[in-house]
């Protein structure tokens, strides 16, 4: 991954991605992309990254020159119902870096697997998403993936539930919002972003176009635990627990459609392919840090 002058350009400068350019930028590489909202490219350009602003209805005319000199290449930026909007709007300038880059990446998600009524997806499995976000999302991967055909040497990594510094269910504890909801046999999977940005960091180090990884920790785990545990490390009361059927229709959709899926998911790929040991194998570690 060393090189004398590599450069990230990362469609989608979102919370993750920023995590990812911050470390690399303390190891002298210089990060470009795209972000939303004209105040976070403001922001980050104070912080030396050359961003601009991206949406559907927003392209930026100097893409190219943005592009130029990259050597590597992410883009976290989910489907629309329209299909991949960096694709809509920038395959043919990304087709161009073929031969120039030396990675590719694309973030999905491990919802591109569905429900499997609590059993174990490794990366080998049939996608089977039950969401239309979940089916946009298993689209724009493939879509993403099948540009190695074209000399781009991508990479898939499927996430699982991202938390971290300002975005845990400490944050849902404190503000009070907190709510322990009981289904039984449910469990959900983790990944707190900093051992994100190092999985991501490790495949840049050894480059497998083509390859795709799960990415999350060693323990999935009831969300009603997880609250249990921010609340014993807040020190305050734990919040009764309260049946699924009994609030699955003050929920949003959104919310009913994380519910909806019910799997554990297989992490040995970043393991013993790229080396990874994660820096929070369980939300207990992780809680414990952002804390």
């Amino acid at each position: 991954m060393e090189s004398s002058s590599p450069r990230l350009f990362c469609f989608g400068l979102g919370y993750t991605a920023q995590v990812l350019a911050r470390g690399l930028m303390a190891r002298g590489w210089s990060v470009a992309g795209t972000c939303r909202e004209e105040a976070t490219v403001t922001r980050l350009q104070t912080l030396g990254i050359a961003a601009m602003r991206f949406d559907r209805d927003r392209r930026p005319q100097d893409i190219s020159a943005g592009l130029a000199g990259a050597t590597h290449l992410l883009s976290s930026v989910p489907p629309d119902a329209g299909g991949d909007p960096v694709l809509d709007c920038f395959e043919s300038e990304i087709s161009a870096l073929a031969g120039s880059l030396t990675w590719a990446g694309y973030l999905s998600t491990t919802g591109v697997y569905g429900d499997r009524d609590g059993g174990t997806v490794t990366e080998a499995d049939a996608l089977a998403p039950t969401s239309d976000r979940g089916i946009r999302r298993a689209a724009a991967e493939a879509r993403w993936l099948g540009l190695t055909r074209a000399g781009l040497p991508v990479h898939g990594f499927r996430l699982a539930g991202i938390y971290g510094p300002g975005r845990t269910v400490l944050d849902d504890v404190r503000a009070g919002t907190a709510r322990r909801i009981d289904k039984p046999g449910h469990m959900f999977s983790r990944i707190h972003v900093d051992d994100i940005a190092a999985v991501i960091a490790a495949s840049m180090a050894r480059p497998n176009p083509g390859a795709i990884y799960n990415v999350c920790d060693d323990e999935a785990a009831a969300p009603a635990d997880v609250i249990a545990c921010a609340c014993d490390l807040l020190a305050v009361d734990t919040p009764p627990l309260r049946a699924f059927g009994d609030v699955e229709q003050q929920m949003s959709p959104m919310q009913r459609s994380f519910w909806a899926d019910n799997k554990r998911v297989d992490n040995s790929r970043i393991k013993t392919e790229l080396g990874v040991t994660l820096i929070y194998p369980t939300y207990r570690e992780g809680l414990r840090a952002c804390l």
